[in-house]
């Protein structure tokens, strides 16, 4: 192809690697990375945290993608965020709503509150910045809201793929990104059938938006795929 691909499952990183490009300070990002903790595989096969039951754990993915998940009364799947390498899920104070699993075979690394909590509560400048984490993860959720509530179904699929590329470091102008998803899961996130993602990305190609290789995506015309998703990213700083 001539231009390197890269997975949306990214690189492993360190937990501190990662605090310190995300605005900590090296010496708040060490003792993070220094909390009790062990790093565990999950496998995509099956949840890694069920819904409804306590979560006094603190999660973060060294390498892959997890997925929050919540069902409807028919079993019916749908998934409500990502958590790429870098990224971190907070303990709750109640159990939570929601289901993690992962959307590729990933190592995360899990603590506990009891650990992470008074690190927290010494240093304020982390609860800062955990907040500002927290906020950008709601501009992500608000986004997937109007992605799933207003746009068609090829924008749907094409917001994905944009956002994808973006929080996994690709540079759609210059390499192909590695697609993470099944089409059950790209499915799940954009509420609609597997079937209809299919006839989406056939849409797509026949377009000359993109081109797909095996799981391969390259972006023929970045620009134009954007326009058609209504993608600004800026909802991603």
């Amino acid at each position: 192809m001539g231009r390197r691909s890269r997975g949306a499952a990214g690189d492993e990183i360190g937990m501190a690697e990662a605090l310190i490009s995300a605005g900590l300070q090296p010496e708040l990002a060490t003792l993070l990375e220094q909390m009790p903790h062990k790093v565990v595989e999950v496998e995509p096969r099956r949840p890694f945290r069920d819904p409804g039951v306590e979560r006094s754990e603190v999660f973060f993915v060294h390498s892959g993608i997890l997925s929050k998940y919540k069902s409807d009364g028919s079993g019916r799947r749908q998934i409500i965020a990502l958590r790429f390498a870098g990224d971190g899920i907070l303990p709750h104070d109640t159990p939570a709503d929601y289901g993690i699993q992962a959307i590729v075979r990933s190592k995360v690394a899990v603590g506990q509150r009891k650990d992470f909590d008074p690190i927290v509560d010494a240093h304020p400048e982390l609860a800062r910045f955990f907040w500002k984490l927290t906020e950008r993860h709601a501009s992500i959720g608000y986004e997937w809201l109007l992605n799933c509530g207003r746009r068609d179904s090829t924008a749907r699929v094409a917001h994905l793929l944009c956002e994808t590329a973006e929080r996994s470091g690709v540079d759609p102008t210059q390499g192909s990104l590695l697609n993470p998803f099944t089409q059950q899961q790209i499915a799940d996130i954009t509420g609609q059938t597997s079937v209809n993602v299919n006839r989406v990305f056939a849409d797509l190609e026949r377009q000359g938006l993109i081109r797909r290789d095996g799981r391969e995506i390259v972006f023929e015309d970045w620009s134009e795929i954007r326009r058609v998703a209504s993608f600004n990213s800026t909802y991603l700083q």
